[in-house]
């Protein structure tokens, strides 16, 4: 059974580069297939399907990376 959270975050990750420099950080803490960030959505969003990462490892980590991110709340 996959009880997967899909988790979503505004950022300012606005370009291929933006995406590159945040890979190594993100891929450290979850497997590159499960992430990835939308950079022609207005908001940068980052989607992110994990069962075992929290919110706020994510937030962390890409704040380690130099970027800013924030829950996107529904």
């Amino acid at each position: 059974m996959d009880n997967k959270k899909h988790l979503q975050f505004k950022t300012n990750i606005n370009c291929s580069g933006c995406v590159a420099a945040v890979k190594p950080h993100l891929d450290k803490l979850i497997s590159s297939d499960s992430w990835q960030v939308d950079t022609s959505n207005k908001d940068k969003i980052l989607s992110v399907d994990t069962n075992t990462i929290s919110e706020e490892e994510i937030i962390n980590t890409v704040q380690k990376a130099g970027f800013k991110i924030e829950t996107i709340i529904k």
